[in-house]
Parts: structure tokens; C-alpha cells; sequence
């Protein structure tokens, strides 16, 4: 029987594992599977976790009182750097809204205590160049505020020292007399940290698995590639529909994501297969 809309389902009394190629699958509240998992045995972490501003959620009420979700965010990255290896990255992609600007601030001031913010990387999802325009644009009804075309990317370390692979992330010259004029040994630059990553256009949600977060496989296929160790191991606490592991797959990592609901971890594992099918075809 399905849960009532809006209604959180008790996640179940045994966390529930599912293997797809070298991809797992653990469904399950991340504090509980956390715990069980090995101290520094993650070399990368990509997640989007709940923003409390509101996103319809199906087992997650997504408006907790700010404190009450700052404490338990904190909670979760005690998780986070106890399994994170000491040269391993912590990529946190999260937004305010235009109600609730600060909260991504006052998060990174609360993990200023367990991490180094190496890096902050504006994830452009819209912009406009001039009268042109590029990437998905979603209207905003407000006299007082602006369309928000982008979201935080905090890239997290343990000591602010990981040496990153800035040109396998990186683009092409755009000046290619740059390459010989500057000692460059190959047509690649440093990305930056603004990075242009649209979305698939999707006519309803349907489009998107029915999840009111998801991102670009793009997005963490970039984090690993910056952090640039190959068969990385690579977590997920808060899987959603599998685009973190999508990617580890793609880039021929090893991933583990965990997820509460039972509807998005199926959502997962069938694009998984289907990824490792059309990969073999």
C-alpha cells in the first residue's frame, strides 16, 4: 500500500542493500547507514541533501525549523568526515530560495568546524549574455526578487590541501595562441568556479522521475573528474534517483548511495541497468 501524499513512511527495521555492476544501493536513513559504514573509506562525496525551503518530498517533510535542520545536517556531516578518507573531497550542491537566502551560508558556517572550504563553485543553471539567454528558465511571479539562475556547490575538504585535476574538469582555449604564448603543453584551461551546467528541458515531473531536487548527470560527472582519482570510491547519502552513482558508473567508479525512499531507490537501480545496458550494446 502507498503512503498518503505528504505522509513519511517508517523506513524499514533492516536497511535493504541492491547491487547494480559496482554500484550499491542502500536503502535507509543515512544517519543509520553511516554509522555501519568504514572510517575513511570514501574518497568522494557528491550529494544534494533536502534544502528545507519547502520541495514537495515524497518520505521527506522538506520545512523543519531552520535550527532543527541545521542540527541535523550537522549531524549528518559528523557522519561524513568520520568515512572520509584525509585527501578525499566533500562536494555539498545545496540553495536557498528567496525567502530563506542565508541557509546555505549559515550551513557552511556550522561545518566550518569539520571541513576546509577548499572551493565555492557557482553552479549556473540559467544566464543571460547580453539579449541572449541559455539553460533552463523557470518563471518567478515577485515585484521584490530576481529569477534565481544558481546554486551553491561547497567543496569541502579535510585540510583545504587535495590537489585537484583542473585541466581533466577544464575547456578548451578559447585563444588558442594562449597554449604556445603561455607554455601551456595542451589546449586546456581551468574551468573556474562558475560552471554552466543546464538542465535536459522536461515538460512535468514526470520528466524527472517525479523528484522535485535532481540535477544534471553533468554536475557530479565534474566533481569527480576535478577531484581526479580513477575507481574512486564514491557516496551519496541522499542517492534520490541515482545521478551520483549514474555518473560514478559512467566515469568507471565505485559508488554507494543511500536513500529513504523505496520509489526513488527502484527509480535508481532501473537507470542504472539501463545506463550498463545501452554502455554494452
Amino acid at each position: 500500500m502507498k503512503a498518503r501524499a505528504g505522509a513519511k513512511p517508517a523506513p524499514p527495521a533492516r536497511a535493504q542493500r541492491y547491487k547494480v555492476g559496482q554500484q550499491q544501493i542502500i536503502r535507509g536513513d543515512c544517519l543509520r547507514a553511516l554509522r555501519r559504514m568504514e572510517a575513511e573509506s570514501v574518497d568522494v562525496i557528491i550529494t544534494s541533501p533536502p534544502y528545507n525551503i519547502g520541495l514537495s518530498y515524497r518520505s521527506y517533510p522538506d520545512r523543519k525549523e531552520e535550527d532543527e535542520y541545521l542540527d541535523w545536517m550537522l549531524e549528518v556531516a559528523h557522519g561524513l568526515r568520520r568515512v572520509l578518507r584525509a585527501d578525499g573531497s566533500f562536494f555539498l550542491n545545496i540553495s536557498g530560495s528567496s525567502a530563506q537566502p542565508w541557509l546555505p551560508f549559515e550551513l557552511a558556517v556550522r561545518l566550518r568546524d569539520l571541513f576546509v572550504l577548499q572551493n565555492h563553485i557557482s553552479w549556473v543553471k540559467s544566464i543571460s549574455v547580453g539579449e541572449d539567454s541559455f539553460g533552463h528558465f523557470k518563471p518567478m511571479n515577485s515585484q521584490r526578487f530576481l529569477h534565481r539562475g544558481h546554486e551553491h556547490l561547497f567543496h569541502f575538504t579535510l585540510h583545504g590541501d587535495v590537489t585537484l585535476d583542473r585541466l581533466s574538469a577544464g575547456v578548451p582555449y578559447k585563444d588558442k595562441s594562449n597554449i604556445a604564448r603561455r607554455g601551456h603543453v595542451q589546449d586546456r584551461r581551468c574551468r573556474g568556479d562558475a560552471w554552466f551546467i543546464p538542465y535536459e528541458t522536461v515538460r512535468d515531473r514526470k520528466q524527472k522521475f517525479d523528484h522535485p531536487g535532481t540535477f544534471p548527470v553533468a554536475l557530479p560527472e565534474q566533481c569527480l573528474l576535478l577531484h581526479g582519482q580513477e575507481d574512486a570510491q564514491v557516496l551519496d547519502p541522499f542517492m534520490g534517483t541515482g545521478t551520483t552513482l549514474l555518473a560514478a558508473q559512467r566515469l568507471g567508479c565505485f559508488g554507494v548511495g543511500i536513500e529513504i525512499d523505496p520509489e526513488y531507490v527502484a527509480i535508481a537501480r532501473q537507470r542504472l541497468r539501463e545506463d550498463l545496458d545501452a554502455a554494452e550494446a
